[in-house]
């Protein structure tokens, strides 16, 4: 394989084309579409959609009954259909055609010099300024039929699908512009028949709001039908006699806006994406009732026709033309992001305070080290405690130094304790942990430098010992505070140590996403400034477990790996099932360079990181070796925590379920493909 080609790695570039129409004029029409097809050939395009009826003009109005109208049409389709012999892309042309006796406005697919097929509007509109019926016949009742276009006989019918048979997944189908607009769309029907790319030729004048009625309609089939929806519309060079034109084009994909262009344009515009393949066979793979809809509407849907063609696509290196969130889990549009923490805290919260009142209303028991997670899980439950009516005092926090405790991160967590007025206590675990590597002959106790996993787990062990007991002996429940990648990685320590809790707020937030949490708690004023001015000193602190003892601080992400390359991994495997080589494609591009592409509001300019493949390379080995062949024990006795991300959660009991004694060598053979 070429590592660096959108097509190995389920991508196809489509684009939405519009651009200036001359009405009557097919010829120029037919030359307008050239052009355009020849730009999008040169860069990897495999399939270029085009507004309706762009071969003569949208509003030609009575114009579309002249037989010499319709003659050059027909020739001018023939100029297309010749000129496209060595150009790369599917050509989805609008072309109004006679068939038996009335006149259909008809998408026509074009492709290395042949037409494959052509499909019919299937509900010319009637009604306010619309007046299609006038001239053009209904289409919805063509099933199963041919036309003659260019003296030859090809497939015609609303019930086709075009597959390119030399890349997996891409299946189009067409609907024309009022198709979109009723309540059961052709193309839901073909989506559920296996069309993944829906494409919509459009005239669709313009009026005040009908471009975000456009966007809506796009988005929501995208996300319904769980595929992309490439639209282009009609603009300069129509008719406005009694309408304005504004040539829209967008591009969605399961619900997600991948490109547009400016509306009202002057001159020839596209919008070029790439769409993800193994994106949509994933979604629907995972969302049963999809396929069991299919079964509903079976009569239909089994009778659509497959119409195959050989794309031949590029296998070169043609960038990736797609929007790639650096941390999938944290949006880099600071109104969306400021919505998931929102939604994110409140989940949290809601989730604590429920299970504290559905269990007697007991305390809150958690140890506060001046980390970044139980300083979040102590913001939850405190806000919890507010939203009960319950004093802050009932939530009894520990701060337990060890060996390698700092007295940076042991101030943090007492300055945050007194700020926020919870019932505050430190408990030295030295002691009890000597005794333990004594009694159990460890070197250490010997005054040996060992500092190995009993080491540390010795102290991970004891201080969830200590509050497990401690809730027994004060009537309460120990709060976790461990997060999802965390959990993913397989980083606590198992049975009695952080791996268990009473219930825990953190599970289903991502490493990456609770430092905005935190950002977004100080600047929407969740509590008093003092205490917002203690989360910003925490936010700085660098990530550790404190373990073992030096003058160096110990770092997490120095052992284990940059959790942002391993949140962008988990986010891809969990929520997709992606194989390592196609994330490793994605971090690259997402992360070799630091000034490309826009990061989290809020994100420190001095932690702004550049990935190489090498590098995320070796990251992903160490998350699969971790993922897939070590960590699920853990996970497998997960304690409860509600699930906050759509990007997934690891319970046991929601959405992932996996063997504790797999193997990770599929995903280790898969990455040997990048070399």
């Amino acid at each position: 394989m070429n590592f660096w080609s959108i097509y190995q790695h389920g991508f196809a570039r489509v684009a939405a084309c519009t651009g200036h129409t001359v009405i009557a004029d097919p010829h120029a029409n037919a030359e307008a579409v050239l052009r355009h097809a020849r730009r999008c050939a040169e860069e990897g395009v495999a399939v270029a959609v085009f507004p309706e009826m762009g071969l003569c003009g949208y509003s030609i109005e009575d114009l579309l009954l002249q037989d010499a109208v319709l003659d050059q049409v027909e020739a001018a389709l023939g100029e297309v259909v010749a000129g496209s012999a060595e150009l790369l892309p599917v050509l989805v042309v609008g072309a109004p055609l006679r068939h038996r006796n009335r006149i259909y406005n008809c998408a026509v697919i074009v492709h290395r010099g042949r037409i494959l097929g052509v499909v019919p509007k299937s509900y010319p509109p009637n009604y306010r300024e619309f007046y299609e019926r006038r001239q053009i016949a209904d289409g919805a009742d063509e099933r199963g039929g041919s036309i003659r276009v260019g003296g030859e006989s090809v497939p015609f019918g609303v019930d086709l699908l075009f597959e390119a048979e030399d890349v997996p997944g891409l299946v189009l189908f067409a609907e024309i512009c009022e198709d979109m607009w009723v309540p059961v769309p052709p193309s839901a029907e073909a989506a559920l028949a296996g069309a993944t790319v829906l494409v919509n030729l459009s005239g669709s004048p313009i009026t005040v709001g009908r471009a975000e009625d456009r966007k809506l309609l796009c988005r929501s089939a995208s996300s319904r039908c769980l595929a992309a929806y490439v639209y282009a519309a009609a603009g300069l060079g129509e008719s406005t006699t009694d309408l304005s034109w504004d040539g829209q084009t967008m591009i969605y994909e399961n619900g997600v806006l991948l490109a547009e262009t400016e509306r009202f344009p002057l001159g020839d515009e596209y919008a070029v994406a790439d769409v993800d393949l193994d994106l949509l066979r994933q979604e629907r793979a995972r969302m049963g009732t999809f396929d069991e809809n299919r079964r509903t509407h079976a009569a239909r849907t089994g009778d659509f026709r497959t119409v195959g063609f050989e794309l031949d696509p590029p296998l070169t290196d043609l960038g990736l033309k797609r929007r790639l969130e650096r941390f999938p889990f944290v949006p880099a549009d600071a109104d969306r992001l400021a919505l998931d923490c929102y939604e994110a805290y409140n989940i949290q919260v809601e989730g604590l305070q429920q299970r504290l009142a559905a269990i007697g209303g007991p305390k809150v028991v958690i140890g506060v080290s001046g980390g970044l997670d139980s300083t979040h899980a102590l913001i939850v439950a405190a806000r919890a405690m507010d939203r009960a009516g319950r004093p802050r005092s009932d939530i009894l926090a520990w701060t337990l130094p060890g060996f390698a405790t700092s007295e940076h991160t042991k101030e943090n967590a007492h300055a945050l304790m007194r700020s926020l007025g919870v019932t505050a206590a430190e408990l030295d675990i030295t002691p009890t942990a000597r005794l333990m590597l004594s009694e159990m002959g460890h070197p250490f106790a010997s005054g040996e430098p060992v500092y190995d996993v009993t080491f540390e787990n010795v102290q991970a062990g004891l201080r969830t010992d200590y509050l497990f007991r401690l809730a027994n002996q004060r009537g309460g429940i120990v709060l976790g505070t461990g997060d999802l990648s965390e959990l993913a990685l397989g980083w606590s320590t198992y049975g009695v140590g952080d791996q268990m809790s009473h219930y825990n707020v953190n599970s289903g937030v991502p490493k990456t996403l609770i430092q905005h949490l935190i950002r977004w708690v100080i600047s929407s004023g969740q509590f008093d400034e003092e205490t917002g001015k203690i989360l910003a000193a925490i936010l700085d602190t660098e990530i550790s477990p404190e373990l073992v003892p030096g003058e160096e601080m110990q770092s997490t992400e120095s052992k284990i790996g940059p959790y942002a390359l391993h949140d962008f991994t988990l986010f891809h495997v969990l929520r997709y099932g992606f194989r390592p080589s196609k994330i490793a494609f994605l971090a690259w591009h997402a992360w070799h360079d630091e000034e490309a592409g826009a990061w989290p509001p809020g994100f420190p300019e001095t932690k702004r990181m550049a990935y190489e493949l090498p590098e995320i390379r070796r990251w992903l080995e160490v998350f699969c070796r971790r993922f897939f062949g070590f960590a699920q024990f853990k996970r497998s006795a997960m304690p409860n925590g509600p699930k906050v991300s759509a990007g997934g959660s690891l319970s046991p009991r929601g959405d992932w379920r996996a063997p504790s004694d797999s193997s990770a060598r599929a995903w280790l053979r898969d990455l040997e493909r990048i070399g």
